[in-house]
């Protein structure tokens, strides 16, 4: 079976579940807060994947990561539903999908801005509303970082989409077409 259809079949039912208790949208803070700590350390992979670690020490764990405490009763009844069905390994991509279905269901883009340099609060404010006003009133999850690599300029990834206005991307394509002639 296809190792991303169960991961999907889990965060839809725990969206739907999380829906209807009105729990939904701390249900994705959590999500977000546990794939962050899944990216940042690897070796939490290996304790989910670990069968010598006891069921309850990795919830503990879990719970640590995503930051839930005991006012997250959703989250709680989760982790017993993973326990009971041995599908703990699979949180990581349980919190990626049920990442990508809210999104979805709630309009929220992911936007990352890839710049050559640091951009001063005036030109990243004018960024983003120039972004804001294409995302046909959705909302948008901004990150900014800088590549030196660009030279000049700066790339935009909205979800799968990508517009490169570096320099880099520039001389690419010169090369590529003094190459072609």
């Amino acid at each position: 079976m296809n190792e991303g259809l169960i991961p999907r079949r889990y965060a839809k039912a725990l969206y739907k579940f999380a829906l209807e208790k009105g729990q939904d949208k701390p249900m994705y803070g959590l999500m977000q807060q546990l794939s962050a700590n899944f990216a940042a350390d690897s070796s939490l992979h290996e304790v989910m994947s670990n069968p010598f670690i006891a069921d309850g020490d990795k919830v503990k764990l879990l719970n640590l990561a995503a930051g839930a405490d005991k006012s997250h009763t959703c989250f709680a009844d989760f982790m017993k539903l993973l326990i009971e069905n041995k599908r703990i390994s699979a949180i990581r991509s349980i919190a990626l999908a049920y990442l990508t279905i809210y999104r979805k269901a709630n309009n929220i883009y992911l936007v990352d801005v890839v710049s050559a340099s640091e951009m001063d609060a005036d030109s990243k404010s004018r960024l983003k509303a120039l972004i804001v006003s294409h995302l046909n009133g959705g909302s948008m999850e901004f990150s900014q970082r800088v590549d030196s690599q660009l030279i000049g300029g700066f790339v935009v990834n909205i979800d799968s989409e990508r517009l490169d206005a570096s320099v880099q991307n520039e001389l690419k394509q010169l090369r590529l077409n003094l190459l072609r002639k």
